[in-house]
Order: structure tokens, then C-alpha cells, then sequence
């Protein structure tokens, strides 16, 4: 009588030598890009405060912050920084006013409304909108947008910050309508289901429910937004103009601190001279008010989270 075959269950080799050479490489490019992008800050912050110091060295800090005049080049000069920071402000805040609502209603449509066709259709076609070079909008406002604006108000500049705040609106749109869309489709199915069982009609859903669960999110996207719009240049400088003059028309011609720079790095000031120093000014100006603005975003993102998560 034969006796049937004994099967024996072969054990996995574990190899107990080092690790393979591959993951120590990896984890050594990675350790390395993320110290380059800390160098980098590091790098750019530091060089501003030095530039930075040597104009504060000359110019006084109380006039360079309450001053209503800025003609760096003029004689004799005068460095007040109120009128670059009322046409960024006035730049922003217009096109803030034009594409919060208009990316924020775009957003619900798409999630709450529009067709899984329509939708794979139109998100795309708002995205392209990022690629598109700013100076690609620049000449749009030129073009375009200028008179138009001249056409319905006959009293306003060629250049004027409407101009710019329009532009840069429709630039800042696919961020808004790109990000809320995403945080609204994120936000659980469950709550749509219990408000319907409750009676409650579409708009009620979307209005009571949806928008208040995802505000977090949406809030973000606006702040983002509103980052991305204090830091444009190219548009701007194309589509407001270059006299910085301390007024809240929208209709006139303004200069933004982006401007500025832009202007001022053409070549034909010296290096090393006070109006070469002014861009560095400028800049640790605005690199401070872009801090300011992501320490408020994260402080309302936290007390917005904490509301309604």
C-alpha cells in the first residue's frame, strides 16, 4: 500500500541583510527638496530685510507708512506707500466683489445641479482659464475691457483700476469655482438624504445644508483667491497703469505695489541706489501683508472647522 506524497509548505526567505539601496536614495532627495524649499524662504525673506534695512537706514518708517505721496524719483523724493497700497487694495477688492459671487454660484451649479455631462464639459473649460499667461489677460483688458468700460462710463481713464479688477477676477475665478466644487461634492450624502426625508425642497438643501457643511472649504478658496489677486502683476500693470495716487474711484488710474516693481526693474535704475532699494521696500511690504492675509485665513478656517465639523 503506497503511502501518498507529503506536501511541505516552502517558508518565505526573508532576507535580514540591509535594506535595498533604493530607499535610503529616496529618502535622501526627499530630505533634500524639502530643505530647498526651506532655504529658498529662508533665502528670499532674509535678502528683503537686508535691502529692506538699508532704505529704512535712510527713509523714516513713519513716512514711509503714512506718507500719501510716492515719487521715489522726483526731487525731492518722497516715499509714501499709501497710494501702492490703496491701488492694490482697490485692485483686489474689485475683483473680490466680481468673482466671490460669480465662482461660488458656478461652484453650487456644478455640484448640486448641473448634469454629470454638463459637468465634465464645463469644469475643464473654467480650468483651461488658469493656464493662460498673465499678460495674455493684460491685453484682453487693453483691447477688450477698456472700452468697453469707456463706452459706459465716458469720464474714465484708458487705464483704470476697473480695468484691472475685472481681469484679474476672471483670473481668479477658476480657483474659486475649481476648489468650492470639489469641497462641495465632499460633503457627505448622508445630509442630503436627511434633509430631503425632512421635506426640505432642492434649495433648501443646497442653501441650509450643503453650503453651511462645506463653508470651511469655500472660505478657503476665497482667501486663496484673494492671495492670488494681491500678487498679480503683469495684468495689472497692463490694464491700471502706472500713476500712483491715493483715490478709491475705480474709474481712474492707479498704481499697485506689483506695479511698481515690475516699473521699477526694467534696468534704468542703479543698483544699490535708494530707488533701487525701493523695490525691496515695496516687496517686504507685501510679503508682509500676504503673511498677515494666510494667518487670518488659517485663524477663520480653524474657527470655521471647529463650527461645523
Amino acid at each position: 500500500m503506497s503511502s501518498a506524497p507529503s506536501v511541505t509548505a516552502e517558508k518565505p526567505v526573508v532576507s535580514g541583510g540591509p535594506r535595498r539601496w533604493g530607499e535610503p536614495l529616496m529618502h535622501g532627495l526627499l530630505w533634500l527638496c524639502a530643505l530647498a524649499s526651506v532655504f529658498v524662504t529662508i533665502s528670499i525673506v532674509l535678502i528683503l530685510l537686508v535691502e529692506s534695512l538699508e532704505f529704512f537706514r535712510q527713509v523714516s518708517v513713519v513716512e514711509f507708512l503714512s506718507g500719501t505721496v510716492w515719487e521715489p524719483h522726483a526731487t525731492p523724493a518722497r516715499f509714501g506707500i499709501l497710494p501702492l497700497a490703496c491701488g492694490t487694495l482697490l485692485v483686489t477688492a474689485g475683483a473680490a466683489i466680481i468673482a466671490i459671487p460669480m465662482g461660488l454660484g458656478a461652484a453650487i451649479y456644478l455640484s448640486e445641479y448641473a448634469t454629470p455631462v454638463v459637468r465634465d464639459v464645463l469644469k475643464p473649460v473654467l480650468e483651461i482659464l488658469a493656464g493662460i499667461p498673465s499678460v495674455v489677460f493684460g491685453y484682453l483688458a487693453i483691447v477688450f475691457i477698456s472700452p468697453i468700460v469707456r463706452s459706459l462710463f465716458p469720464q474714465a481713464d484708458v487705464f483704470n483700476a476697473l480695468n484691472a479688477s475685472i481681469v484679474v477676477a476672471i483670473m481668479i475665478l477658476p480657483m474659486i469655482v475649481s476648489l468650492s466644487e470639489d469641497v462641495l461634492r465632499s460633503v457627505p450624502r448622508s445630509l442630503r438624504e436627511g434633509a430631503y426625508a425632512l421635506g426640505a425642497t432642492k434649495l433648501d438643501v443646497t442653501a441650509g445644508v450643503v453650503v453651511p457643511a462645506a463653508l470651511s472649504g469655500i472660505m478657503a478658496s476665497f482667501l486663496l483667491a484673494i492671495a492670488r489677486a494681491v500678487g498679480e502683476t503683469m495684468a495689472v500693470t497692463l490694464a491700471a497703469g502706472k500713476r500712483p495716487q491715493l483715490t478709491l474711484n475705480p474709474l481712474e488710474s492707479i498704481q499697485t505695489m506689483t506695479a511698481y516693481i515690475v516699473e521699477t526693474t526694467k534696468g534704468d535704475v542703479p543698483r544699490g541706489t535708494l530707488g533701487y532699494q525701493t523695490i525691496f521696500a515695496v516687496g517686504l511690504t507685501l510679503f508682509l501683508a500676504t503673511l498677515a492675509l494666510n494667518v487670518l485665513a488659517q485663524w477663520i478656517l480653524k474657527h470655521m472647522r471647529e463650527k461645523y465639523e
